[in-house]
């Protein structure tokens, strides 16, 4: 296995994480994509052009290129992609026929997926479909998406010669919701970077970032509705810890995301937090530890999460965390011994778990150390060594006919 094209329609490795579309995949992509490099496969990884004066390639490391894809207005809304699918294929196949073959897809997200299918028929070459979110799973969680995402979602589960789930949680939504092929689902989880997000002095983290010696409480990602932002502030204002503080690290995503930004601030005026809840803007990815190492503790009470990135790169920091007991948190939380999960939207249950970890030193300290110590075996070498076996696995065997 040589050369890999990743397909990543609607986002890209190179964007800020924590605004607009940007979030997990992003550093997903660019992180799989390094170490892929580094490990020997050549990977070019194609986006829609979204800025007119963006470069036709950036080569961001040797065997790791963003190539940029017309398809489309720059300034097209998410919501209108599904029209230039069609386009981005042409462009990516173009790219593929007039510079070095591929020897296998690696889609993101649907959007990407659609696109995939109709190469890898083109080329004869595998694919390998991720989808970091899945429609139905977030239909389950009130959060309803068209209905012909959902069919596309199927068309290319059945099509894709393997289905990457990030924790085996995704492998079981894939069999139940979509019918996928148990022998074609591989469980390979993302890694953290380590060298980044590693424990370190709290009291330095927090004169970094101006805090003083009262408990944080720390959201970090994308300010929308399905990330449940609303249950931490509230949660907040139950606490028992009436001097606790919420940092918000993010940005606005979406269509909703400015109505949720201006709903947030609502409640928080509401509840009397003024003062007590700080928004603050899309960090570059190397500099969240710092948060992480100030925070006492992370709330991510997300309505659906394939993954969580952030619940790892907190654990990494050693950093508790209480979050929500869907997804691949399940997997990454483990209630009673690195954070608590909660099985309800209840602001009150999200308090009670924080209190405890709040009022509670020698908890904190034991949560912290077996965090950062079942972290450690999660690595971008591993994943990339795991994938890199199933691209050349794949290479080797006929493409799934569909």
């Amino acid at each position: 296995m040589r050369r890999l094209a990743v397909l990543s329609l609607h986002t890209s490795p190179l964007s800020q994480p924590g605004s607009g579309d940007a979030g997990g995949m992003n550093v997903y992509i660019r992180e799989l994509v390094s170490s892929l490099a580094q490990a020997g496969v050549e990977a070019d990884v194609y986006v829609r052009r979204w800025h007119a004066e963006l470069p036709d390639i950036v080569e961001v490391e040797p065997g790791f290129r963003v190539i940029h894809i017309e398809a489309g207005p720059v300034d097209l809304a998410k919501e209108d992609l599904p029209g230039i699918v069609d386009d981005y294929a042409d462009g990516v196949l173009a790219h593929l026929r007039g510079d070095k073959p591929a020897d296998a897809l690696h889609a993101n997200y649907w959007l990407s997926g659609v696109a995939g299918h109709r190469i890898k028929h083109e080329l004869d070459i595998p694919l390998v479909s991720v989808f970091h979110t899945l429609a139905r799973v977030k239909a389950e969680t009130g959060d309803p998406e068209p209905q012909h995402r959902i069919d596309a979602e199927a068309k290319v589960i059945r099509c894709s010669d393997a289905i990457v789930a990030n924790a085996p949680v995704e492998a079981s939504q894939l069999e139940n919701l979509y019918g996928a092929d148990p022998d074609r689902i591989e469980i390979v989880p993302p890694g953290v970077v380590h060298a980044y997000f590693s424990p370190g002095d709290k009291a330095g983290a927090r004169n970094a970032l101006d805090l003083g010696d009262e408990p944080i409480l720390l959201f970090v990602g994308r300010v929308q509705p399905l990330k449940g932002v609303d249950v931490a502030v509230r949660a907040l204002a139950e606490l028992d810890h009436t001097n606790a503080r919420l940092l918000i690290v993010g940005g606005a995503s979406g269509t909703e995301g400015e109505a949720e930004v201006a709903r947030l601030q609502g409640i928080i005026a509401e509840l009397g937090l003024d003062g007590r809840v700080e928004f603050i803007d899309p960090q570059p990815h190397h500099l969240l530890s710092t948060y992480y190492r100030a925070a006492d503790v992370l709330v991510l009470p997300s309505r659906s999460e394939s993954f969580g990135l952030v619940a790892l790169e907190a654990a990494a920091c050693g950093t508790p965390v209480v979050a929500a007991a869907v997804g691949g948190l399940r997997t990454l939380v483990n209630h009673g011994s690195t954070g608590f999960l909660v099985d309800s939207r209840s602001p009150v249950a999200y308090a009670a778990f924080i209190d405890e970890i709040l009022g509670n030193t020698a908890l904190a300290v034991e949560f912290s150390a077996n965090a950062v110590e079942e972290a450690s075996v999660y690595t971008w070498s591993t994943t990339a060594a795991r994938l890199r076996r199933l691209y050349q696995d794949l290479t080797l065997a006929s493409p799934v006919n569909c």
